[in-house]
């Protein structure tokens, strides 16, 4: 099963948190906006978890 990776930039900065979903086999398919601290990180994982189920696809 994939799963969500809480990182911290290296990089001097005032949002230096941001995550990503990795699929099972490693590979990153999806990183965020960058958050201001890990809590808001965080919260933008819930919020993909919460809104996942009614998102439609837009093919244009």
């Amino acid at each position: 099963m994939g799963k969500y990776v809480i990182k911290k930039s290296t990089k001097d900065t005032v949002q230096p948190y941001y995550f990503v979903l990795k699929a099972d086999n490693g590979q990153v398919i999806a990183t965020s906006e960058m958050y201001a601290s890990k809590q808001g990180a965080e919260n933008g994982i819930a919020s993909v978890k919460n809104n996942a189920d009614s998102v439609t696809v837009d093919e244009s």
